[in-house]
């Protein structure tokens, strides 16, 4: 026998969007949940440019050890564009290659990265590649770790490089490199002091990192994050003749519509049927609007048939669409022995 339990009843009214936006190419998502508060083009591919390291950085942290020393070598002689300015031979451990990467945009530095992970820079495309797949970036390709496209070219959308900025900023590492200013480090060669080239950074209070991209067959691509009070969310912007500018805008526009709202709170989660008390083991926080925040739906279903475990979801829906399904699960109450029953065990 199933119980169905209507907590809240109620209907979305969506908001029509007013920011400028000067992209070809756009989108603002969600951080945690990963709604889309706005979108212009966002599925139309196109080529990313120095974005492309976001793919590279996270890879690098994921699978390398980022206290080695990495050397370089001769890869590094058939680059150009923007470089750290490694030398032949010159080691430099992983993490500070890593921050190279991000804050100076090092294509010198993509390479020797790749190589050290992968052994070869075609072996660490196609863990670009697989990774972007198990992403879900479904209109993705990669074919270097630079984004550099005069020889091979990175075709990607402003959806999927909203998922990988997502997905990358669930890292705490990855969080603190994007998020640095200004980094030193030292080696036998020389000492560096690189400053973020990503100018949002410092200039916008909200802003908490991101990385730049410029080619002219790109133009302009830019991959920003912000945080406002509990609402975080990720910019992207791709052939973009005014991208700072634009980023603000459209994090202003989400932070100016959207709060996040914490829907389910396992902590403050009390309900009991018949005697049974109820309990879910995952909290849930979706942004909405103001008009929103009295009209989302929320049906929590349970069989009273199961005595133990998970008895139920709960199911919470947007215009009609499922959001999430939440397990509840039955609490076991432990019996209480009196002081016999215990004598006597």
């Amino acid at each position: 026998m199933k119980k169905i339990l209507v907590l809240i009843i109620l209907f979305l009214i969506p908001i029509s969007v007013n920011a400028e936006d000067t992209a070809k190419s756009s989108i603002v998502m969600d951080l945690d949940s990963g709604r889309v508060l706005y979108e212009n083009n966002a599925d139309e591919e196109k080529l990313i440019a120095s974005i492309t390291k976001i793919m590279t950085c996270i890879i690098a942290i994921e699978e390398g050890d980022l206290d080695k020393e990495v050397e370089a070598r001769d890869e590094i002689l058939k680059m150009y564009g923007t470089s750290i300015y490694l030398e032949v031979g010159e080691k430099m451990k992983l993490i500070d290659l890593l921050y190279g990467l991000m804050l100076r945009s090092g294509n010198d530095a993509s390479v020797v990265i790749a190589k050290e992970i992968a052994g070869t820079e075609e072996k660490f495309v196609e863990l670009m590649n697989e990774k972007a797949k198990e992403i879900g970036m479904t209109n993705t390709t990669f074919s270097n770790p630079h984004g550099l496209d005069e020889e091979t070219k990175n075709y990607s959308t402003a959806r999927d490089m909203a998922k990988l900025s997502r997905y990358a900023y669930k890292n705490k590492t990855y969080r603190k490199i994007i998020g640095t200013e200004e980094y030193r480090v030292k080696t036998d060669n020389k000492s560096y002091l690189w400053y973020n080239r990503m100018k949002l950074l410092g200039n916008y209070k909200y802003c908490t990192g991101g990385k730049n991209g410029y080619t002219p067959s790109a133009g302009k691509t830019l991959v920003t994050t912000h945080e406002k009070g509990n609402l975080k969310i990720t910019v992207v912007s791709l052939y973009d003749n005014d991208e700072y500018n634009n980023h603000e805008n459209l994090a202003e526009y989400a932070f100016d519509n959207y709060y996040n709202y914490n829907i389910l709170d396992k902590n403050d989660f009390d309900l009991i049927i018949d005697d049974n008390k109820y309990y879910i083991k995952n909290s849930f926080s979706y942004p909405l609007t103001d008009k929103e925040k009295d009209n989302i739906k929320v049906l929590a279903s349970i069989d009273d048939s199961l005595t133990k475990g998970k008895v139920g979801n709960i199911k919470i829906s947007l215009n009609n669409k499922v959001l999430k399904k939440v397990p509840i699960y039955l609490k076991e109450e432990k019996k209480k022995e009196n002081f016999f029953t215990k004598l006597f065990s």
